[in-house]
């Protein structure tokens, strides 16, 4: 067993990464990831009229029928009740476990090469993208967010036919006990996808970009139209996979130039 690196002056380290092309682009764009999540997040939370216009434009309302209660809305988002839609959303409801199960394929595939033939890229960008598909969409969005969050769907609120009242992105402090609205964990797969683009061989980006790319997009509108998410938790669950990603992509990065400098 080897043993543990020795820590490195952290202002060294800075600077190390700050000489290192790759290293001080990966932090960059993590940071700039991060704080575009975080503003977009504060916007939705005290702009919440932009999730309930959303919601709104896809929501059909109907006569309630007689006996209920006065100033309940009554309807239903009918794109969820199309079964060509319905279809649709459950194939795509795949796509990012079947994504996901091919890039391990991959992986096993490069580590079975040894020497000449051994590309350690490919095994470094096969592997932070399975770390971030396991940390962003699995552990971040539906096992600590949806869990936790409290906020209810739009179809389960008292605006859209529901009866729960309806709770801003980010308050924590809805009345959902589980697998919850904020933040889409579909959307999340989703995003996890364009992160793939660049891994594809150049010959084959050109020809399977534009898919996966429209898979990416369509799948959390699906879920906006279906009235399962607002639109907080479609934007936000799609770029927290792009955020995780890089965040990942960056701590390699760091942890390899912390390893030159020791």
């Amino acid at each position: 067993m080897e043993p543990p690196l020795p820590k490195p002056d952290h202002q060294a380290l800075i600077e190390a990464i700050r000489r290192d092309a790759d290293a001080y682009r990966a932090c960059v764009l993590a940071l700039a990831l991060l704080t575009l999540w975080c503003l977009l997040l504060a916007i939705f939370h005290f702009v919440p009229s932009l999730d309930i216009a959303a919601s709104a434009t896809f929501f059909e309302k109907a006569a309630c029928p007689e006996g209920t209660a006065p100033g309940l809305v009554c309807g239903d988002f009918p794109y969820r009740l199309d079964g060509l839609f319905l279809f649709l959303r459950k194939v795509l409801f795949y796509a990012p476990s079947a994504a996901a199960v091919v890039v391990a394929i991959a992986l096993i595939m490069a580590l079975q090469h040894h020497g000449a033939t051994y590309e350690p890229q490919k095994v470094r960008l096969y592997t932070q993208s399975l770390i971030a598909f396991f940390l962003g969409p699995y552990v971040l969005v539906n096992l600590l967010l949806k869990s936790y969050s409290g906020r209810p769907r739009p179809h389960q609120t008292d605006l859209f036919g529901g009866e729960l009242p309806f709770m801003p992105a980010g308050s924590f402090s809805g009345q959902c006990d589980n697998n919850c609205s904020f933040i889409s964990g579909e959307a999340a797969g989703a995003g996890w996808l364009i992160c793939l683009i660049p891994l594809l061989p150049p010959r084959l980006r050109l020809a399977l970009a534009p898919g996966i790319i429209a898979v990416s997009l369509v799948t959390p509108a699906f879920r906006l139209s279906f009235g399962g998410h607002y639109l907080s938790d479609v934007v936000l669950g799609w770029l927290s996979s792009p955020v995780v990603f890089v965040l990942v992509v960056a701590v390699f990065e760091i942890t390899r130039v912390r390893k030159n400098a020791a």
